[in-house]
């Protein structure tokens, strides 16, 4: 999953979702830099990422990629989801819902600005400036962070057939999305209960 899926999986707890942006940033023992419930952040990030690789629906779907993209199908996929997610009417009734919620996102991300990684305190102004999270639900949206995606691989030269492969298989997709998310969010939700005080 990607960074709208990480925000809406930390359910509105600052330190949650200031780890759970931040994950990918964080490596090793250096999540202890970070305050216990940034740490428990980071760990459901981890936790997500892992259940998402290991899901049969996530491997049906990286399938579609595979062949052109090979190890970078699963990370094409988690931008891919979040269109689907902020697409999701069980989750943000409409466009005003996700619009609010991203609002909210930003707001309290702001306030830990401190305990951003320094690549992360590089990309963060513009993701907030261009509402990357409010974007996802457009396919230009998806088509910019396949771009962005693919500049950023070291192995990886253009995202034209990721955004053909995108919209050629659309609605299946949108079918594993719909079979994938709801186990995802449960998974989430029994996962933070052990960071229950």
């Amino acid at each position: 999953m990607n960074y709208l899926a990480h925000a809406y999986l930390s359910f509105n707890k600052p330190g949650i979702l200031v780890g759970n942006m931040i994950s990918d940033y964080v490596k090793g023992k250096r999540k202890y830099d970070h305050p216990e419930q940034i740490q428990h952040g980071i760990a459901v990030h981890r936790e997500i990422d892992r259940f998402t690789d290991a899901h049969p629906v996530t491997k049906e779907a990286k399938e579609i990629f595979r062949a052109a993209y090979r190890l970078y199908a699963g990370s094409l996929m988690d931008v891919i989801y979040d269109h689907f997610l902020a697409l999701d009417e069980n989750e943000f009734t409409d466009e005003k819902s996700l619009k609010a919620f991203t609002v909210n996102t930003y707001t309290l991300l702001d306030q830990f600005t401190d305990q951003f990684p320094e690549k992360f305190t590089r990309m963060y102004p513009y993701m907030k400036a261009q509402n990357w999270l409010y974007n996802y639900r457009y396919r230009q949206g998806i088509e910019k962070s396949l771009a962005g995606l693919v500049h950023r691989a070291k192995y990886l030269e253009e995202s034209d057939t990721a955004y053909f492969l995108f919209n050629e298989h659309y609605d299946q997709l949108k079918n594993l999305y719909q079979l994938f998310f709801p186990e995802l969010k449960l998974m989430t939700v029994n996962f933070l209960k052990q960071f229950d005080h």
